[in-house]
C-alpha cells in the first residue's frame, strides 16, 4: 500500500497536529462539564492503597462546576504544575524528557552512536528482523512487571536510528517500544501500578486470575510481534509502503540515519556506549529496587551526560551546545505531556469523572455472566480515555465495579483483568496518554498515521481479550 503524496500539496486537507488534537479535547471536555451532571462518591481512606477510594452506593449529585474559557487556557498550565494535584503533575515527566534529550544530544555529538550502529548493522546483516521480537520481549517484561511507560521515552531516540539503519522506518521503531511495553501492561501479571492496586481495591489477592492474564499476555504479544514484523518486512522490501514515506522530504530522519559508512569505532566510542548502556541498566534498577521516579532518573541522565562529556573530552562549550540542542529537540514532547494532562485537570475540576463512573455502574446491572464481563470491558475502555493512568483508573473504578460482579456471579479477578486489558489497549492509541503522544512526537509520526497503522491490530487484540474473558468466565 503506497501513500498518496498529494495529501501534502498546498490546499489539501492536513490532519491536525498533536497539539491541536489535545487542545481540542480540552475544549470538548470543558463543554461536557456544561452538559454532564456534576456528581461525587463519598471517599474513604484505604490503608492498603494509601489512597482515598470511592464507596459504592454513595453517588450523589453535587453543585455543577462548568469549565469556561479561563479554565480551558489554564488547563495546560495546571497540567504541568497544580499545587492542589499533589503528585499528579506532569512537570517532573516533562523535565525528565528534556534531560533525556540533552543526554542523547551529548552522546550523539561524540559520534559513538553513529559508529556503534554501523558496527551493529554489519554484525546483524541478514538477521536484523530478529531484533524485533527480542526487543519487544524486553519491553513487554518491563510492562508486565512494573508498568513500564514514561521510562520508555528514553529509548526512542536510540532505537529510531537503529531501525532506520536496518532499512525499516520510524513507525517500526515506535511500534517496538510502544507496543512492546504496552502489551506488557495490557497483560500485567505482577504490575504494582495496575494489577496489584486493582486487586487490592477489588478485595482479592493479585495472584487470583494470574493464569488468565498470562494467556492474554502471551497471545497478545505474539499478535503484536507478528504484526510489527510483517509491517517492517514490507517497508524493508519497498520503502514506499511505509506510512511515513511521503514525509521523507520534510524529515529525512524517517529514512536516513545520521551515521556514516566507514566510521571508525574507537576506544572512546566503546567507553561512551558502555556508559550509555549502564545508565539505562541503573535506571531500571533504581525504579525496581530503589524507589526512584522522575527526579532521580533525571539526575542520573544529567550525571551520565557530564561523565560522557569528560570521557570524550568535548570541552565545556561543545558539551553545553550539544546538551541544549538535544533538549531543544524534545521541547515539543515536553509541551505535549503537559497538554495531555490538562484534559484530566478539566474533568476533575468539572466534577464529571464520578458521574461517568456512576453511569457505568448502572450499565452492567442485571446482565448475565458473559454479557457482564464484555460490557465491563467496554466500559473500562470508555473510562480509560478519560482516566489514562492505570493506577488512577484502578483506584477510581474497582471499589465500585468489582462489588457489582458479585450480583452477576462473576469473579472479581475477572473484573480486574477486564480493567487492565481495556486500559492497556486504549493506551496504545490514547491521545490523552502523554506517553503515546510523546512517543509519536519523538518519532515524528503523525497521530493519524499511527491510528492507520494500529486499527487492524486493535481489532485482533480486542478479539483475543474478549474471547479470553468470555471463556474464563464460563469455565470459572
Amino acid at each position: 500500500m503506497s501513500i498518496d503524496t498529494d495529501a501534502s500539496k498546498e490546499g489539501s486537507f492536513r490532519f491536525p497536529t498533536a497539539f491541536t488534537i489535545l487542545f481540542g479535547l480540552i475544549i470538548l471536555v470543558a463543554a461536557l462539564t456544561w452538559i454532564v451532571p456534576a456528581g461525587q462518591y463519598t471517599r474513604v481512606q484505604n490503608a492498603a492503597l494509601n489512597k482515598e477510594v470511592p464507596v459504592a452506593g454513595t453517588y450523589a449529585i453535587t453543585d455543577s462546576a462548568p469549565q469556561g474559557i479561563v479554565e480551558v487556557f489554564m488547563a495546560p498550565i495546571r497540567g504541568f504544575y497544580d499545587p492542589a494535584a499533589g503528585t499528579a503533575n506532569a512537570i517532573d515527566v516533562a523535565l525528565f524528557v528534556l534531560v533525556i534529550g540533552g543526554f542523547i544530544g551529548v552522546v550523539t555529538a561524540t559520534g559513538a552512536i553513529n559508529a556503534g550502529i554501523e558496527r551493529a548493522m554489519r554484525g546483524l546483516k541478514g538477521r536484523e528482523k530478529w531484533m524485533i521480537p527480542f526487543l519487544m520481549a524486553l519491553f513487554a517484561f518491563g510492562g508486565t512487571t512494573y508498568g513500564m511507560a514514561e521510562e520508555t521515552l528514553a529509548f526512542y531516540m536510540l532505537l529510531i536510528p537503529i531501525m532506520i539503519a536496518a532499512r525499516y522506518d520510524a513507525v517500526t521503531a515506535v511500534a517496538i517500544i510502544l507496543l512492546g511495553a504496552g502489551v506488557g501492561v495490557l497483560g500485567s501479571t505482577v504490575n504494582a501500578f495496575a494489577t496489584v492496586i486493582a486487586s487490592d481495591a477489588a478485595g482479592v489477592p493479585f495472584t487470583q486470575g494470574l493464569v488468565l492474564r498470562i494467556v492474554i499476555l502471551g497471545l497478545s504479544w505474539l499478535a503484536c510481534v507478528a504484526y510489527v514484523m510483517r509491517y517492517a518486512e514490507r517497508v524493508r522490501l519497498d520503502p514506499t509502503r511505509s506510512l511515513v514515506y511521503d514525509m521523507k522530504a520534510d524529515n529525512e530522519r524517517h529514512f536516513l540515519s545520521t551515521h556514516h559508512d566507514g566510521a571508525e569505532f574507537t576506544t572512546t566510542h566503546k567507553l561512551v556506549l558502555a556508559l550509555f548502556a549502564l545508565t539505562f541498566v541503573v535506571m531500571v534498577w533504581g525504579v525496581l529496587k530503589g524507589g526512584w521516579w522522575m527526579g532521580e532518573m533525571s539526575g542520573l541522565f544529567l550525571a551520565s551526560a557530564i561523565v560522557v562529556g569528560l570521557i570524550a573530552r568535548t570541552g565545556e562549550k561543545n558539551f553545553t551546545d550539544a546538551f541544549v540542542n538535544g533538549a531543544r529537540d524534545l521541547l515539543g514532547v515536553a509541551l505535549i505531556i503537559g497538554l495531555a494532562r490538562g484534559i484530566v485537570v478539566i474533568m476533575d475540576a468539572g466534577k464529571i469523572t464520578d458521574t461517568i463512573l456512576h453511569w457505568a455502574e448502572g450499565a452492567v446491572a442485571g446482565l448475565g455472566k458473559v454479557a457482564f464481563i464484555n460490557v465491563m470491558y467496554w466500559l473500562q475502555v470508555l473510562m480509560s480515555f478519560f482516566v489514562p493512568s492505570s493506577s488512577g483508573l484502578a483506584v477510581l473504578s474497582m471499589p465500585i465495579m468489582a462489588p457489582v460482579a458479585d450480583f452477576a456471579g462473576v469473579g472479581r479477578d475477572h473484573v480486574v483483568t477486564a480493567y487492565q486489558s481495556a486500559n492497556g489497549v486504549v493506551n496504545l492509541i490514547n491521545p490523552t496518554f502523554a506517553v503515546v503522544m510523546g512517543a509519536l512526537a519523538i518519532g515524528r509520526v503523525p497521530y493519524e498515521r499511527w491510528l492507520r497503522f494500529m486499527w487492524p491490530l486493535l481489532v485482533i487484540l480486542t478479539v483475543i481479550i474478549m474471547a479470553s474473558l468470555s471463556v474464563a468466565t464460563v469455565i470459572a
